[in-house]
């Protein structure tokens, strides 16, 4: 049992300062995730916080058959989904807006991730395809078994497997053009 579930548990039972520790051992990880399908800090930071509020509102069962974080994350993909669905993939930002929200990014991301390397790998990984993106950042960021990917993006274990393998191949190439380009 990991930490998230005793404390989703125990907040569960009533106990809000549960409620709190789930929020402080999680936010950053999930919004940077979720950064990762709208691309825009400020929105995944509003989609973090709706996830938070779903669980605290309609505070729903929590099955043991993978792990905390693994749950989270897929309420958090959904509800980025669902944001998406009904905003379109397309939206107006003003230059100068896009400053500030890429300002506000990088400053998250280096904080939570606190080394240099990881950040240059972040934003490489931005070049890449998003289900790629996505089961990398899962699997070498969050440290989520591939089992516990597949939940979050509804893939088979097959599946999380081959998207590891070419995003792999993906970003080394990327990381090869960069190189070349330098």
């Amino acid at each position: 049992m990991d930490n998230g579930a005793s404390s989703y548990r125990r907040f569960l039972e009533g106990d809000n300062e549960g409620f709190v520790e789930i929020i402080r051992d999680y936010k950053d990880g999930l919004m940077l995730y979720l950064n990762g399908y709208v691309h825009n800090i400020h929105i995944a930071e509003d989609l973090m916080e709706d996830t938070f509020v779903k669980i605290y509102a309609k505070r729903p069962r929590f099955v043991e058959k993978c792990s905390f974080k693994t749950w989270l994350y897929t309420i958090g993909r959904n509800i980025a989904i669902d944001y998406l669905r009904k905003e379109g993939k397309h939206s107006v930002t003003s230059i100068y807006g896009m400053e500030n929200i890429l300002a506000d990014e990088i400053s998250l991301e280096r904080s939570y991730l606190n080394r240099e390397e990881a950040v240059e790998l972040l934003c490489l990984m931005g070049k890449i395809n998003v289900l790629y993106r996505q089961a990398l950042y899962l699997k070498y960021f969050e440290g989520l078994s591939n089992e516990d990917i597949g939940r979050v993006l509804k893939k088979s274990n097959r599946q999380v497997e081959n998207l590891l393998y070419r995003g792999k191949q993906s970003l080394r190439e990327k990381l090869e053009e960069e190189n070349r380009n330098t």
